[in-house]
């Protein structure tokens, strides 16, 4: 007798990745040496090193199931790493526990990291920039060629939900995408599948899960959003909610996609000879492209991409297409916009 439907399920979905990770490294001499940037590829031992990130919950229990089953099997070393934000009393045993659960499982090396959670952005934001921030670093220290996040289907349509309530752009509503990071670190193999298939896979296995109080707490959007706000939809709407808003963030990702190659492009045309933003140029380009254009200027300048919101865009636009004298704009990470002699300069103050 095969495995149970969700093992089963969760185990492909994480051998699919694993080979795309091999594929890619077998691919990465000759593309690495033509553009003369280094790459972690392989672990002290010739294999390459897989990391899963696990909080413990049954998402990324699921995942870590999953790798150390499918990892020796394509010779691919899996290791984990549990971070501990510091939020709660006790949060340094409970990682302890989590790796020790991970380690039991084969995995190696398993690490529990612990992060100090700022301010900015708010607390949940805050604290998602100190974990990935800890994550990699632990890629780097142990020259990860991927860590493996155990992000559902569920998580993608709540992202796409809290886009949309922010008045974001289609970038936001197309959610998370499957591979991202520097050197195409982080993947999300489940995001075509439920959480309760994940669940339900540590359910069967006796696999220990720890639900966080955090997840329940109404005091966070999100959290909101998982047990008031979808329910709601799909009480309103019928069931299907879910899948139709992961339809949507893969449909808007495309389009985001072309969008960005475009603006990529059209970067080189509207500037003049000492590389100075042309206003007229910029007002000649389609609005989607020439805001695409402008967010990536604001970018390179300074600006944190996590603080620079469609508003804040839509402002430097202005200088543009409803010139008035305005004055000097100040924006997030101390970047300075103006207009000057029909340029737009953009620097940091």
């Amino acid at each position: 007798m095969g495995p149970h439907p969700a093992v089963a399920a969760i185990r492909l979905a994480v051998r699919r990745v694993l080979h795309d990770v091999l594929n890619e490294l077998n691919d990465i001499p000759s593309a690495a040496s033509s553009c003369g940037r280094s790459t972690v590829t392989r672990g002290p031992d010739g294999r390459p090193v897989v990391l899963v990130a696990c909080s413990g919950g049954a998402d990324s229990m699921a995942l870590a199931s999953a790798l150390a089953f499918e990892a020796p099997k394509l010779a691919v070393r899996a290791g984990a790493v549990t971070i501990d934000h510091g939020l709660q009393a006790g949060s340094d045993l409970r990682a302890a526990e989590v790796a020790g659960r991970l380690t039991a499982m084969g995995l190696d090396p398993v690490e529990a990291v612990a992060v100090t959670v700022g301010r900015a952005g708010g607390p949940e934001a805050a604290a998602r920039d100190a974990r990935y921030a800890a994550l990699d670093e632990a890629a780097e220290r142990h020259g990860a060629a991927a860590v493996l996040l155990g992000h559902t289907r569920d998580d993608q349509a709540e992202t796409v939900l809290l886009g949309l309530a922010r008045g974001s752009g289609i970038r936001s509503l197309s959610g998370m995408a499957a591979v991202s990071g520097a050197r195409r670190r982080y993947r999300r193999p489940f995001l075509q599948l439920d959480r309760q298939t994940a669940r339900k896979a540590c359910l069967v296995q006796h696999l220990p899960v720890w639900d966080d109080p955090m997840n329940a707490d109404p005091a966070y959007t999100r959290s909101r959003l998982r047990h008031e706000g979808l329910p709601a939809l799909e009480k309103a709407l019928g069931k299907g909610v879910v899948e139709a808003l992961a339809r949507t963030a893969r449909l808007s990702r495309d389009d985001a996609d072309a969008l960005d190659t475009w603006a990529a492009q059209a970067d080189e045309t509207v500037r003049d000879d000492a590389g100075l933003l042309e206003c007229a140029k910029l007002h000649a380009l389609p609005p989607a492209v020439r805001r695409r254009v402008l967010r990536r200027a604001l970018v390179a300048a300074g600006s944190p991409a996590g603080s620079l919101f469609a508003r804040h865009v839509e402002e430097v636009e202005r200088l543009i297409v409803g010139w008035r004298g305005q004055k000097p704009l100040n924006l997030p990470g101390r970047v300075e916009a103006r207009r000057q002699g029909g340029r737009l300069v953009i620097r940091q103050s």
